[in-house]
């Protein structure tokens, strides 16, 4: 799932393809028409599905329309990689432990919206990301994998944003086989 650029999601799917990550991305949910993960799914041959939030009359509704396309795609785990909506009970409990996020901070530190932007405005000097999986707190579920991004004199929202991101890309997919491995999902060959 993602409403963005897609970085996140392009990650998961050369880790996939480098055998870093031994799964298959099956299908990508995006709520942006034309966005930039539609266009790298396009580009990568991975089937894409336009969900737009603003076409549902409800959180719960988009969640329903969205348990039915991962039921028919028959996928094992969700990945939120950068879906920018609160998600509800619905799909949370459709997909228990199954429902991957990542978030770029250093929960449980500056949950929810624009986190770079509360790390810099709190002044810390240590920010970076984390991949959980999704609980009905926002961002508040149980962490499977953080990094660590030193913020540095000067650093902008971009600049640190760049940093944390190329760590989001070497996290989720550890994250995703941490999440996938806890449910048996994976069997690795020696």
């Amino acid at each position: 799932m993602a409403s963005g650029n897609g970085s996140n999601f392009e990650a998961l799917v050369q880790a996939c393809a480098n055998q870093q990550l031994p799964a298959q991305v099956v299908s990508l949910v995006v709520n942006n028409p034309g966005c930039g993960a539609s266009q790298r799914a396009e580009r990568l041959g991975i089937a894409v599905t336009c969900l737009d939030h603003r076409t549902f009359v409800s959180r719960d509704s988009l969640d329903g329309a969205l348990v039915e396309h991962f039921h028919a795609a028959a996928v094992d785990l969700v990945v939120m990689a950068g879906w920018m909506r609160i998600v509800t009970r619905r799909l949370i409990k459709a997909f228990p432990e199954r429902l991957v996020n990542i978030h770029p901070s250093l929960l449980p530190s500056f949950r929810g919206v624009d986190a770079v932007g509360q790390a810099l405005a709190a002044g810390v000097t240590l920010g970076g990301c984390t991949a959980h999986l999704v609980s009905e707190e926002v961002d508040a579920g149980l962490i499977l994998v953080q990094a660590a991004v030193p913020v540095l004199a000067g650093d902008s929202h971009d600049s640190l944003a760049r940093r944390i991101q190329a760590q989001e890309h070497r996290i989720l997919p550890l994250a995703v086989g941490l999440a996938a491995e806890r449910l048996g999902l994976l069997h690795r060959q020696p």
